[in-house]
This record gives structure tokens, C-alpha cells and sequence, in this order.
């Protein structure tokens, strides 16, 4: 089949707090993210369990946010701890309209008391042979293991994902001195979405003001048909991060 569209967004959610982590977000968050209707979400910093939380909050969700954002409209998700204390975990996620043909959660942590993860998964849409992998991540604060974690998702995709099949890398990179850019295009030739369309990354840290290019959406393998950058309001209000959305044409 050829031009089959794919709406894609990516958003660091803050675990469902906004900003000032006074105000308990995840109801609107919820709504916001079904009036944008994309095929996939990549989330990161999304609450697995939360003990405390649910005892602080009256509004708070009898079951793991996981399930309450997906309710259904994204039938499909998969979710990856990448950091576990003792009230609870959060992670990474990706909610998805379309079956998971596999998916797999991978440690890229070097240090004890910043675990971080990379969540990869392979979908295929219907009517059509071609399969998606997508990779939804959050890198960590300091530069030395951001490098390592670019590395060893550098390595994974160039020994689990054929040139030929369509790739997009989406998530809270925490580069917002763009030093991966180098790394991400001599290895892997993918390209960035709002790099390739205005010329610049994507701001989108802090979400009132957006001054910081944190959150990127990389891809391969596919054609940009729009891209935009979810400012104002009710975004400004929910989380720290601004969220990303583009669509894409799968030749």
C-alpha cells in the first residue's frame, strides 16, 4: 500500500503533576492528549505505581496511569520501569492504536541513582506489510551518560532494525546542548523532524515558557507530511515539558 499517514506525539508528562508539582494533572492530561487523536504516544515519566500519590489525591485513578491514559483509544501499550523506589515506579511508555508485533524494555543505566531506560517496539499496520520500530526514550542530566546511552541505542538499532524498515526514535533526550545530533546522523542516518522542517529543534523546556530544546523526534524510512510543537494553553499547564507532535507518510 503507499501513503498510509501516521500521527505520532511524543510527551514527558512529569508523572501527571504540572510544574509546581502542587497540582495533580493526569485527568487533563488525558483529555488534551485525546483531542490531539495520534495513531502513537511515546510518554516518558509516566507512574507504573504510586502508593502515596493515591493518598494525597482525591481524584487519583483506581488503576496505573498506563491504563488510564490508554482507556480505549490506544488498545495496545507497553510500558518500561526506568526508575523504582520504595512508594512506587515510573518509566517509560508507548500507547498505540496498532498491535505490537514485539516489544522489549532495555537498561541503559549507568549509574546507580539515575536508571534509565530505552522501550523499543516493533508494530505493523493494517493492510500493509511493512513494519515500524519505535523507540521511546529519556536520557539522563549528565552529559557522560547521555553519551553512553546514545552509543548503546546506536548499537541496538544497527543490529536489530533493517535499513528498510521504517524507524522513529521519540522522547526527552535532555540534549539541549545538541551534542547528539553528530552521533545520531553518522550512525544511524536518521534525521530530526523540526531540524528537517524549520531549520531548528523543537523548545520545549519549561512548558510556560519554552526556552530549552529537550524533546526531539528522530526518524527513517519515512516522509514528514506536518510537524508542530504543542504550545500554550491547557499544555502550559499540565507538565514541565511542551509536547511534540508530527505525521508522517510511510511510502
Amino acid at each position: 500500500m503507499s501513503n498510509i499517514s501516521l500521527k505520532v506525539l511524543t510527551y514527558n508528562i512529569h508523572k501527571g503533576f504540572n510544574t509546581s508539582n502542587l497540582r495533580f494533572t493526569l485527568h487533563a492530561i488525558k483529555n488534551a492528549l485525546r483531542s490531539v487523536d495520534a495513531d502513537i504516544i511515546f510518554l516518558q515519566e509516566i507512574q507504573g505505581d504510586r502508593q502515596i500519590s493515591k493518598k494525597r489525591f482525591d481524584d487519583w485513578h483506581n488503576n496505573n496511569q498506563l491504563d488510564f491514559l490508554a482507556d480505549e483509544i490506544w488498545p495496545h501499550h507497553a510500558y518500561g520501569k526506568n526508575a523504582i523506589y520504595k512508594a512506587g515506579h515510573h518509566g517509560n511508555a508507548i500507547l498505540s492504536k496498532y498491535p505490537f508485533i514485539k516489544w522489549e524494555n532495555i537498561d541503559v543505566s549507568i549509574m546507580r541513582f539515575a536508571s534509565r531506560s530505552l522501550l523499543h517496539g516493533v508494530i505493523k499496520l493494517p493492510d500493509s506489510e511493512k513494519k515500524i520500530h519505535i523507540v521511546c526514550v529519556h536520557l539522563g542530566l549528565f552529559e557522560r551518560e547521555r553519551e553512553h546511552q546514545i552509543i548503546t541505542l546506536s548499537q541496538r538499532i544497527n543490529l536489530v532494525v533493517p535499513p528498510d524498515e521504517a524507524l522513529i526514535i521519540a522522547g526527552d533526550f535532555n540534549d539541549w546542548r545538541s551534542r547528539a545530533e553528530q552521533y545520531l546522523y553518522q550512525e544511524l542516518g536518521i534525521s530530526e523532524v523540526f531540524k528537517d522542517s524549520y531549520g531548528a529543534y523543537a523548545r520545549t523546556f519549561p512548558s510556560w515558557l519554552p526556552m530549552l530544546s529537550m524533546d526531539r523526534i528522530y526518524y527513517r524510512g519515512l516522509e514528514i507530511m506536518a510537524s508542530k510543537p504543542l504550545y500554550g494553553k491547557p499544555w502550559s499547564r499540565l507538565s514541565d515539558h511542551a509536547p511534540l507532535s508530527a505525521e508522517f507518510k510511510i511510502r
